[in-house]
């Protein structure tokens, strides 16, 4: 028996055009709690970047998203309880307590969902562990992902690894999401590049609109 790859493999590749009846635009965890410094210890280049480059270019996608059809869904880090004891170890670990309903937990206004789409709360770092959300996209006929949001070395990251797992295309689109600093995005998208096809916003909104 031979090794190698299969005839029909050559075919396969990330650069794959965009069906956007095939297609979901996921934003991930832009949600007061996040993008309140209060909240947090120092991170200013995270909140600079997050500012200046990542939701103005979100407000781009998104509304190209809808324009063209794709399925928009969020997800926020939120409590099913009221005393959070269906967080996760990690989360109760790490002192993440996002109240059931409260302001911490909602979608900033300038990316506020619209009336038909699909908002996931979750305890976990990626919404493929705590969430139906495999089970929807699925169900809907979704083969592309496209991940954006924050944090990049973390929920980002590992919905991307996760996604590229259970047999979805991955993107990732890297000036529509952050961490705390810029040479944690940089390490970040380098370590995940592998498992997904890396964009920016310029080039998927061309896409898109081409």
């Amino acid at each position: 028996m031979s090794g190698g790859p299969r005839p029909e493999d050559a075919r396969l590749t990330r650069q794959r055009a965009i069906d956007p009846r095939r297609t979901a635009l996921l934003i991930i965890d832009v949600q007061n709690w996040v993008l309140d410094p209060s909240k947090h210890p120092p991170r200013p280049e995270f909140y600079e970047d997050a500012a200046r480059i990542v939701v103005p270019n979100l407000v781009r996608l998104l509304a190209a998203g809808r324009r063209h059809g794709l399925e928009i869904v969020y997800t926020v880090m939120e409590n099913l309880t009221r005393d959070g004891r269906d967080r996760s170890l990690d989360y109760k670990l790490s002192g993440f307590f996002i109240a059931k309903g409260s302001r911490d937990a909602r979608v900033i206004e300038e990316l506020a969902p619209g009336e038909d789409e699909i908002l996931l709360p979750k305890t976990s770092s990626s919404l493929f562990n705590s969430t139906n959300f495999d089970y929807l996209m699925r169900n809907i006929g979704i083969e592309t992902i496209i991940a954006t949001g924050f944090l990049t070395d973390q929920c980002v990251d590992h919905t991307v690894r996760d996604g590229a797992d259970r047999g979805y295309y991955m993107i990732c689109v890297e000036d529509a999401c952050a961490t705390d600093t810029r040479e944690r995005h940089r390490a970040a998208l380098a370590a995940f590049r592998g498992y997904c096809r890396l964009t920016t916003t310029a080039a998927l909104l061309a896409e898109l609109e081409g």
